[in-house]
């Protein structure tokens, strides 16, 4: 099939997934304060608006860069070199100031899980990182004469959204033991913010001197 890139791109692709899954951020503390207070299906209610969100980052993204393909390939290219630097950005940030992750138990009226869910996807559309990773992110995966580029992307984001899943709900399923182990083992969270730092250090390596030939 034309829309799924070759098997290298696609573990390189599931690497990095990953470690950004695993990377303590704003959807992972809302996932995890919801669960304390609320629930665990609150918590997974947030989990999913959040992956809608991602999704609409995704599509709103993959038209975006596919129009940049089709009206100038310079333009795409000068957008690569520019995730290139933006993804050594958020590796110098991942060493420097580390990884956020502050849940708390806040006890009060139940929310219910249509509220959970839109707070969830506001956290996910409303933070301007993400779209601006996405933008930056999935390009290193594509080339600017691929003609199958446009769904390869999709399908690059949709992987993301999967692999995603199976990261998150753990998180959700033992949000207590979770929470107590990442504030416990500040450790292991900056082992997380290296294996961050490094892989997308790699990549904005790969595709700067991929150009460079």
């Amino acid at each position: 099939m034309s829309f799924i890139p070759d098997t290298a791109t696609l573990i390189q692709f599931a690497i990095a997934t990953v470690i950004l899954a695993i990377t303590p951020g704003p959807d992972m503390t809302l996932f995890v304060s919801r669960t304390l207070s609320q629930g665990r299906a609150t918590g997974f209610a947030s989990m999913a608006g959040a992956l809608c969100g991602t999704l609409i980052h995704t599509t709103l993204v993959v038209v975006g860069v596919s129009a940049l393909i089709v009206a100038s390939p310079v333009a795409f290219f000068v957008l690569k070199i520019f995730g290139a630097g933006y993804l050594v950005f958020l590796a110098w940030q991942a060493i420097a100031k580390g990884s956020a992750f502050s849940p708390e138990k806040k006890t009060g009226p139940q929310i219910s899980l249509l509220r959970s869910w839109v707070a969830g996807l506001g956290v996910n559309l409303l933070n301007p990182k993400i779209i601006l990773f996405f933008m930056t992110f999935l390009p290193q995966f594509v080339s600017a004469h691929d003609p199958n580029a446009p769904g390869k992307l999709f399908f690059l984001g949709a992987m993301f959204i999967v692999l995603s899943i199976p990261v998150t709900v753990p998180m959700v399923l033992a949000a207590e033991k979770f929470s107590a182990a990442m504030k416990a083992s500040p450790r292991v969270t900056r082992v997380v913010d290296y294996l961050f730092a490094g892989v997308f250090s790699a990549f904005a390596l790969k595709i700067l001197t991929a150009q460079a030939k």
